[in-house]
């Protein structure tokens, strides 16, 4: 089982790992091929896209597929797209190859969250908490290795190195020791509007798509601002604005504490969204020093709501479990999605004060609906 955890954990690491290399990087690949800001935000865009819509697209193409045969196929052609991106020139090729990793990148952490709920039952909420972890975890490491690399090297070299790892994932699935197969939702629109119908749930999604769409408006445009700041700024000193990422690890193995300090769930939500705001106000400063600060409390902030939403969201219905919790995601992803590409209009144009701005009012408004509606958890 040990040895099982072990590989679930590299593969999720080195799978974020892919999908958020490109974030520090993308002043140096908005230069490299002649982009605006704008299509620089959609290397990482793609990616949460796509994670949004597969719980619903691929429950209706697959029902059931053998997780370990998904998880391997998956990651070969991972591995190999990501041999292209090094090579790529265009910032089209580059963007179609984002695509095809889009693709993939929600297949792999499908099967790898399948085979980590059924290996080890007993510990279901323990391994779900270390999934979380290493998803935070190798977001973390991404943005530092790819910042690091493309600074000491080139950026070439980031993604075959995350090719190098890939192949050792690949081979060390084959040890995996799990046959099942993952059984993927297939949602059917009445059982969607029916969990929409439950206020409870339309608010938890609401908060969460609102706050990811602002966290992700943020660590997406963050690049852009800092080279705005001091053009001899390079990617590896952008990637350590990231380290603050990190305390989604605490914050996921803390949670339990979180909530009773703060007597229960709905307390520790609406207290964290105001945390969480009342940082944002200042990230208009244009000190990267306190911006790096800053960012470390952003990120408590995010991370608390996130994972007691999570949580709440999963104990709030027996049935369909499966159904709440995949759109959960969709609508986190979604946020995530139009949160690192829209941001970065308003960005172009206005500049980053009055995007700043624009996400205190986005929350003012999360945090007035939610106040408002806190009496429907008491039931």
């Amino acid at each position: 089982m040990r040895i099982n955890l072990f590989i679930i954990v590299y593969c999720i690491i080195i799978v974020l790992s892919v999908m958020y290399a490109t974030q520090p990087l993308q002043p140096l690949l908005a230069k490299q091929f002649d982009i605006s800001i704008i299509k620089a935000s959609q290397f990482t865009a793609v990616i949460m896209l796509f994670l949004a819509i597969s719980p619903i697209v691929y429950g209706y193409v697959l029902e059931k597929v053998c997780a370990k045969k998904m998880l391997t196929y998956s990651s070969i052609i991972l591995l190999i797209t990501n041999i292209f991106l090094g090579m790529a020139k265009s910032y089209e090729m580059f963007l179609t190859l984002r695509i095809c990793e889009a693709l993939v990148v929600p297949a792999i952490l499908t099967a790898l969250m399948s085979i980590l709920a059924n290996t080890d039952k007993e510990n279901i909420k323990f391994n779900m908490s270390i999934y979380v972890a290493s998803t935070v975890f190798g977001g973390l490491v991404g943005r530092l290795f790819s910042g690091f690399i493309a600074t000491n090297f080139s950026y070439e070299y980031v993604f075959y190195s995350l090719s190098a790892a890939l192949f050792v994932s690949i081979l060390l699935i084959q040890k995996l020791s799990f046959e099942g197969d993952a059984k993927l939702v297939k949602p059917k629109l009445n059982d969607i509007v029916t969990i929409l119908k439950d206020k409870r749930f339309a608010l938890v999604y609401f908060i969460m798509f609102c706050m990811f769409f602002v966290f992700g408006g943020v660590l997406n445009i963050l690049p852009f601002r800092v080279k705005d700041i001091s053009d001899s700024v390079n990617e590896f000193q952008i990637s350590l604005l990231y380290l603050g990422y990190g305390m989604g690890i605490v914050v996921s193995l803390a949670s339990k504490r979180i909530v009773g300090f703060f007597k229960n769930e709905v307390n520790t939500i609406i207290i964290s969204i105001s945390f969480f705001l009342f940082i944002l106000v200042f990230l208009v400063t244009s000190n990267v020093i306190y911006l790096f600060v800053l960012l470390f409390l952003f990120c408590i902030g995010m991370f608390t709501v996130h994972t007691v939403s999570t949580g709440l969201a999963n104990s709030m219905k027996a049935s369909q479990k499966s159904l709440t919790s995949g759109m959960y995601l969709s609508f986190y992803y979604i946020g995530g999605a139009t949160g690192s590409f829209l941001p970065s209009i308003i960005y172009k144009y206005f500049g980053w004060d009055i995007m700043i701005y624009c996400f205190v009012f986005i929350l003012l408004v999360v945090l007035l609906v939610t106040y408002k509606n806190r009496e429907l958890f008491n039931h």
